[in-house]
């Protein structure tokens, strides 16, 4: 049986409204973060080596890592439904923003909350690198329907989480991103969405503007 481990307020919505997007039949495991540091309980660290989410259980199957997780659930389960083939003219363009999600986006945005945390004023390189990224962002959802091009693929899984939860770590304004906020009410009103944010963030409002 697919289990997805989803630990609130995390990347780990990604494989929930993926799970929901497939239609999949599969368990779902919430777990609390911890009240004296907001880090991940010890149950939830015990389930792979690197301790952080998202994490899946497939029977003897252990596997983290956000783009892995959804390409294993994708080709595994979802028959490839959320891919892009090298014959179609989205394939370029839905490979780019699906490794752009985490190598890029999240990084330069992880680097600028960590330099936040620590007290001192954000790096230039850091802060050019933020607005680069969210300014091609911008323009990728301004040209096509879905960071996938023209049809929700996993790319649009991917960059989701940096869109909407994401900004509840650096209270990222919309401000300025008319196309993003337009993208991000089209995906707000997807039923698998809607479903999968109702089971993983019960009670929460999702960051959609």
């Amino acid at each position: 049986m697919l289990t997805v481990h989803h630990l609130r307020i995390s990347q780990s919505e990604r494989i929930v409204w993926l799970c929901e997007e497939l239609g999949l039949d599969y368990d779902l495991k919430i777990y609390i973060r911890r009240s004296d540091n907001n880090l991940a309980p010890p149950e939830y660290k015990a389930l792979h080596p690197m301790g952080i989410a998202p994490v899946i259980t497939d029977g003897d199957i252990v596997l983290g890592e956000s783009g892995a997780i959804c390409e294993y659930i994708d080709r595994k389960y979802g028959d490839e439904k959320l891919s892009v083939g090298p014959d179609s003219p989205d394939f370029a363009g839905h490979l780019f923003w699906f490794h752009f999600a985490n190598a890029t986006f999240m990084a330069n945005g992880m680097m600028g909350l960590v330099a936040a945390q620590m007290g001192g004023p954000t790096p230039e390189f850091v802060s050019e690198r933020v607005s680069k990224a969210w300014a091609l962002a911008e323009a990728r959802v301004g040209e096509a329907e879905f960071f996938g091009g023209s049809q929700l693929t996993t790319a649009d899984i991917m960059m989701g989480f940096n869109l909407t939860t994401s900004r509840m770590f650096g209270n990222t304004s919309l401000e300025g991103y008319p196309n993003i906020a337009g993208y991000l009410q089209r995906i707000g009103q997807r039923p698998a969405y809607q479903r999968a944010m109702e089971k993983c963030e019960p009670g929460m409002k999702p960051k959609l503007d």
